[in-house]
């Protein structure tokens, strides 16, 4: 949480661009489209009370989407970014910006999720964020590593403050873990890595995988832990210098109380002090994209993030579903889209770093390499 000079209106456009360019839709544009809102309790069976700050926010944001008649699916996942400040309505005090990927189990969602979180940060404080992140598993996973923590505190009670130790005969071991790395003494602390069941290693593992593959610099943190049963897998924390940060995790046991079945899902949330208080004008519109970036396989799904930063500051007008493996799913969103152009990367092309521009309206393709394909689309831009 932090205080920013910057105006709120500023803010939101930052959040817009970033959105676009990786692929995600304000909540408030799906939601119109979709043109259906039902008002409904939250679910009976979660218990908010129980929930810490960002886990209570997760789960409005969600309320909303499920208001909204919308269905992510895994099958039709939705990249979507949401935020407490509106247009017409006095800016808040506290602005959240918050960006989730619903419906995607792999390891991509993970990755572009940090990419978009990161490349706004930068954008928002114009320095070079850090990225810390670890797992905390899947429920089996948790189950093995609250019985470590249990035996942790139990043998090291007499070396341990005893705030510390209150808390853990609570039978809060997390809590207890928390207060250990803020008081700096977690060096002995068990690793929740390192009782990763199968599944979650390998999903932490892809997602390591796809960060050194996008040139991603990152600080493995067993320090960083997440409490409480909404969040599962991946957590991140990325801040700045100036103290602007963002805290991200799965939560696919959360969302499985707004949808009709199990839903992998990861968010990320930014909690930024205003200084200045105003009346939210319209975010000013992009023009139209003129490219929509279609990647096909994990070798062009890693070059096109590399891309992306590449092309956002260039100002190409370009979208993306780049957290979409479908192709059906990639092409339908194009289809809505309705670009002059498209740019198509599959294994091929990302091996020989160049990429296809087909003009939508001749069928001509082109084939261009990634060295030159900015100043390429500036011609027909």
């Amino acid at each position: 949480m932090s205080t920013t000079s910057l105006r709120p209106d500023d803010i939101l456009k930052r959040a817009h661009a970033i959105g676009n360019y990786y692929g995600f839709t304000p909540l408030s544009m799906a939601a119109a489209e979709k043109r259906a809102s039902a008002k409904s309790p939250y679910p009976e069976n979660l218990a908010l009370e129980s929930l810490d700050t960002n886990a209570r926010e997760t789960a409005a944001f969600l309320k909303q989407v499920r208001d909204a008649g919308l269905s992510p699916s895994t099958a039709q996942p939705l990249f979507l970014w949401h935020s407490n400040a509106a247009a017409g309505r006095p800016a808040p005090k506290q602005i959240l910006i918050q960006f989730h990927a619903l419906g995607v189990e792999h390891a991509i969602a993970d990755a572009v999720l940090i990419r978009a979180m990161r490349a706004l940060i930068s954008d928002l404080v114009k320095d070079e964020p850090q990225l810390r992140l670890n797992s905390m598993g899947d429920k089996e996973t948790r189950s093995r590593f609250t019985r470590e923590l249990s035996v942790y505190f139990r043998k090291q009670a007499a070396l341990l403050p005893t705030e510390c130790m209150a808390t853990a005969r609570r039978g809060d071991v997390f809590e207890a873990a928390e207060q250990l790395c803020t008081a700096r003494m977690a060096d002995e602390l068990p690793s929740p890595t390192d009782h990763l069941s199968e599944a979650s290693r390998k999903h932490f593992e892809g997602v390591l995988e796809y960060l050194e593959a996008t040139e991603t610099p990152y600080e493995l943190a067993s320090d960083l832990l997440s409490r409480g049963t909404a969040w599962t897998e991946t957590c991140f924390e990325i801040s700045s210098e100036n103290r602007l940060s963002a805290w991200g995790s799965r939560y696919n046991e959360l969302a499985k109380h707004f949808f009709k079945s199990s839903l992998p899902s990861i968010g990320a949330i930014i909690k930024i002090h205003v200084d200045e208080r105003m009346e939210m004008p319209p975010v000013k519109q992009r023009s139209m994209a003129r490219f929509v970036f279609v990647h096909i396989g994990d070798e062009a799904k890693r070059e096109s993030m590399k891309m992306t930063d590449l092309l956002r500051k260039a100002r190409i007008p370009l979208t993306q579903a780049i957290g979409v493996e479908s192709l059906t799913e990639q092409m339908r969103f194009a289809e809505k889209l309705n670009p002059p152009y498209l740019l198509i990367m599959g294994r091929k092309e990302a091996l020989e770093r160049s990429v296809i521009l087909r003009e939508r309206s001749t069928y001509t393709e082109t084939s261009i390499p990634l060295d030159s394909l900015i100043d390429k689309l500036r011609l027909v831009a």
